[in-house]
This record gives structure tokens, sequence and C-alpha cells, in this order.
């Protein structure tokens, strides 16, 4: 089975616990119930991964809005836009393999910055994945699609 290459790994977050404190990684654990040490770890395993795309981000910078990244609350922003990918598809970034599960809807925080942020991302926001193979992910690693 060939894999196609879809792009690369920019950036990588984990959420803390009791803050909505969001922390940058150079490097990320996940298992079958999630990121390791993420605060969302076991709540939901098929919304357990947050996947964004830089397009989220320029979308918004393209209305002079400046929002830094990890606002949309993604585990993995990425130079690839996945948000065309249906429900099943696998991807393997570095040793893992992750499988779409959701389509993320628009939250309300999203408008503290801008109020035009929950329009403009409407359908821009990130995909939710579940863990299929645990392991590690880190910045720079190749997305491919399985």
């Amino acid at each position: 089975m060939s894999n196609k290459k879809l792009g690369h790994v920019l950036k990588l977050f984990i959420s803390i616990s009791g803050t909505s404190q969001r922390t940058q990684k150079m490097t990320i654990t996940l298992d079958n119930l999630g990121v390791v040490k993420d605060k969302f770890y076991n709540k939901n395993v098929e919304r357990s991964i947050l996947i964004s795309s830089i397009e989220s981000y320029e979308l918004v910078e393209k209305q002079n809005i400046t929002m830094p990244f990890g606002y949309l609350g993604e585990n993995i922003l990425m130079n690839y836009n996945p948000y065309n990918l249906k429900m099943g598809t696998r991807l393997k970034i570095g040793n893992t393999i992750l499988e779409i599960s959701q389509y993320c809807t628009i939250c309300d925080h999203l408008a503290v910055i801008d109020k035009s942020i929950p329009e403009l991302l409407k359908n821009d926001r990130g995909i939710f994945a579940k863990v299929i193979q645990a392991g590690d992910i880190s910045s720079e690693d190749e997305v491919y699609l399985l």
C-alpha cells in the first residue's frame, strides 16, 4: 500500500488541566485514550485529538485579526488543510495512526478575540481524530494519507 504525503506538522499543543492555558510542545504522546497529559485525555475517544490547518489562521489574518497559534484548541497544527477528508480517513503522523472521527463545531469562546471569528471559521476550525495506533508525534513530522 502506498502512502500519499500531505504535508507536515507545524506546531503541537496540549491543554492544561484546571485552566484555559495551552502549552506548545515539541512532541506529544498519544495512546488509545487521547493525548497524554492533555486535560481532555480519556474524556471522549472520538474527539481525543483536534487537528487544524494553518489556513484557518490565514483566513482570520486576512481580516486583520491577530489570533495566536493554539487558539483554535488544536493539538496538531499542520500545513495541509484536512477539512475535506471523509470520516474514517486514516493519517499516519510520526509513528501514530489517526482516524478522522468528527468535524469540529465552532465554540463561542472563539469570539473573545473578535466576534467575527466563529462565522469566518464555521467550516474551517478543525477535525477530530481518534488514535488507531499509539505513539509520538513531533513538530515537523510528515503527514501521510493511508
